[in-house]
């Protein structure tokens, strides 16, 4: 492909990671300069379907090497997003699906929350936890001080399960390792699994929500914190399970460095 052809690739890439994001495309800035930057994390990132390694749980920690600079972010994730993750046929949920949910929000996240898979309304949107469930996770997001924006929350699955019932094992086994890319590339500070599925995917765990929650866990390298799916919250609206959520992520703000406010009764 001649370079000219290239490069008008990588700026159509770079405008479409801004809209995907939610970021407003900035004009004055030189695109061929920060494309050719991006296509070398592409290149570094991006792994070939038939490539794409299965999730590993003893896997190496990620590595601490060269900062990976947020255009580059943004034109991985794009790539990651437009050419594997929407036209994906790995496994059996592709047939029922109405498109695919990526994940959303800031690609500089310190906090990444990741949860079971997407539900009715996210397949509809394409976005994910925009339900109910969703509109309790942004309560709990504005609770910490911080908006939607500032986060990034994705899903260890990508395509709605018939009936909104756990993703197989071996629909997980196809689905994380994009899951797996994003996290690589975004590099949070902490990850918060929403729900026991989340939680047992991401630790390779038997343990239950009780023995699991609330204890810090790690996965490659990366402080990770389980506590209950907005879902389980709505069905079970207790003030104990109300109080143990937030003291779940009052562990995660004080990790983050967020200063933590008080609440009423404490």
């Amino acid at each position: 492909m001649a370079e000219a052809e290239l490069n008008k690739n990588r700026r159509s890439l770079w405008l479409r990671s801004e809209r995907a994001f939610g970021l407003e495309s900035v004009r004055k800035i030189d695109l061929n300069k920060r494309a050719a930057a991006a296509a070398q994390t592409v290149a570094a990132v991006a792994v070939g379907p038939a490539q794409m390694p299965a999730p590993s749980h003893s896997a190496a920690p990620l590595a601490t090497g060269a900062a990976i600079t947020r255009p580059q972010k943004l034109a991985a994730l794009a790539q990651l997003d437009i050419e594997r993750v929407k036209p994906c046929t790995r496994c059996r949920l592709c047939q029922s699906r109405t498109q695919t949910v990526f994940g959303e929000g800031d690609v500089d996240a310190k906090i990444f929350f990741v949860g079971e898979g997407p539900g009715e309304n996210e397949d509809l949107q394409g976005r994910p936890f925009v339900g109910r469930a969703g509109e309790l996770l942004n309560k709990m997001i504005a609770g910490m001080g911080l908006r939607r924006e500032d986060v990034f929350i994705a899903n260890i699955v990508k395509c709605r399960p018939p009936g909104n019932r756990q993703p197989a094992p071996d629909e997980v086994q196809s689905c994380t390792p994009y899951l797996v890319e994003q996290l690589q590339t975004i590099r949070p500070r902490v990850i918060v699994t929403l729900g026991l599925p989340a939680a047992k995917y991401m630790l390779d765990s038997n343990l239950t929500m009780g023995r699991l929650r609330g204890n810090w866990h790690e996965w490659r390298g990366i402080k990770l914190m389980p506590t209950f799916h907005p879902a389980y919250l709505l069905r079970c609206y207790t003030d104990e399970n109300r109080s143990a959520v937030w003291s779940d992520l009052k562990k995660v703000m004080a990790e983050v460095g967020l200063s933590i406010p008080g609440r009423r009764g404490e």
